[in-house]
């Protein structure tokens, strides 16, 4: 009797476990961490972190890195099928008496709604309409969840490959300057911000909702949500504490896009559990160096850029901004193994 309702209990827990995984996962809109996903997330991820770390080129790391988000998502339903189908075999054995692998059949025949096995009882017939329903909720998730998977990323993806044409391959803040410097002037960077901050805003709100997004890679093997992040972030602060020419009313948008850069960031590297300081000094060490900013500035003076006269207090101001994005963006570009793309993946993040 006592085998009996241990057999119950556990595999009533293992049910209800793994549906609270699949709500979590799915259905609830903002980062939750469970232990199926604790557990095979991470494991997956080290096998293609080990066939990429064969690979010579990056391109070539990429090709395999590019497939372990689908491949994930494709695992996770396997695995709650599974986890269910043992539950409830364990409460058969418990409430009918069956042996594990009649109890197995039953189960997996209930959840697949196949009816090929059946245990006569009234208790029995119940628990397989319960599981048959298990099944069907968790093919109904699936069905819903992938789309907007897919529409969140095709969303992402679009700013991303625009922004090869403004900062180049791969980007960087100061081929953005001086491109808009050229061609249109930076009115229309500044202008650019309205749409990049409402692009950091929903990032946060995909990408927070479902981590996995941060996986998925670009169409090729330079372009990045992350770079582009970080090169629009950087150019930004950039524009707001070098350029002479930003006209003050048009700085607060461009503060208002950082702020919303950081924030996103921020809640990402939270679902990850990466490591930053919520309120840093703004005279806190950051990862780039004081002769890059130099250099990067001396840069656009040669082509033509009207720079402020003090850049003792530019360099203080562009630091005061950047560290407030410096270790989640250095942190996230190291987890998802970013390409390399100037003050963005090229270094490692600081201590």
């Amino acid at each position: 009797m006592l085998r009996d309702i241990v057999f119950v209990v556990a595999g009533a827990a293992v049910v209800l476990g793994t549906a609270l995984s699949a709500i979590r996962t799915v259905v609830l809109p903002r980062a939750a961490s469970t232990f199926i996903g604790r557990m095979l997330f991470p494991s997956v991820r080290k096998v293609f972190l080990l066939l990429a770390s064969r690979r010579k080129t990056f391109e070539a790391k990429d090709r395999v890195l590019a497939l372990y988000a689908p491949t994930v998502l494709l695992l996770l339903p396997f695995v709650w099928a599974t986890l269910v189908t043992l539950g409830f075999a364990l409460i058969y054995m418990g409430v009918v008496g069956l042996d594990f692998a009649a109890a197995f059949e039953v189960s997996g025949s209930s959840l697949l709604t196949l009816g090929f096995t059946k245990v006569e009882g009234s208790v029995p017939l119940l628990l397989e309409f319960v599981e048959a329903a298990i099944g069907l909720i968790i093919v109904a998730l699936l069905i819903t969840f992938l789309p907007s998977l897919f529409q969140s990323y095709a969303s992402r993806e679009v700013a991303v490959n625009a922004l090869e044409v403004r900062a180049g391959v791969p980007p960087s803040a100061a081929e953005m300057l001086i491109r808009h410097h050229r061609i249109m002037g930076f009115e229309a960077l500044v202008e650019s911000y309205v749409d990049w901050e409402e692009w950091f805003i929903e990032l946060e709100e995909t990408h927070t909702a479902f981590p996995v997004l941060a996986f998925f890679r670009g169409p090729t093997a330079q372009r990045s949500w992350l770079s582009a992040a970080g090169t629009v972030l950087d150019a930004g602060a950039l524009v707001v504490s070098v350029v002479k020419e930003t006209a003050e009313e048009h700085r607060p948008q461009v503060e208002l896009a950082i702020r919303a850069g950081f924030i996103a960031l921020r809640r990402i590297a939270d679902g990850f559990g990466l490591p930053y300081d919520p309120d840093p000094d703004p005279s806190d060490p950051i990862a780039i160096d004081r002769s890059e900013f130099m250099g990067l500035v001396a840069r656009l003076e040669a082509e033509g850029v009207e720079v402020v006269d003090d850049l003792d207090a530019a360099w203080r101001a562009f630091a005061g901004w950047r560290v407030n994005y410096d270790a989640v963006l250095l942190g996230l570009a190291a987890l998802i193994v970013a390409p390399e793309a100037p003050w963005v993946s090229d270094r490692p993040p600081v201590g």
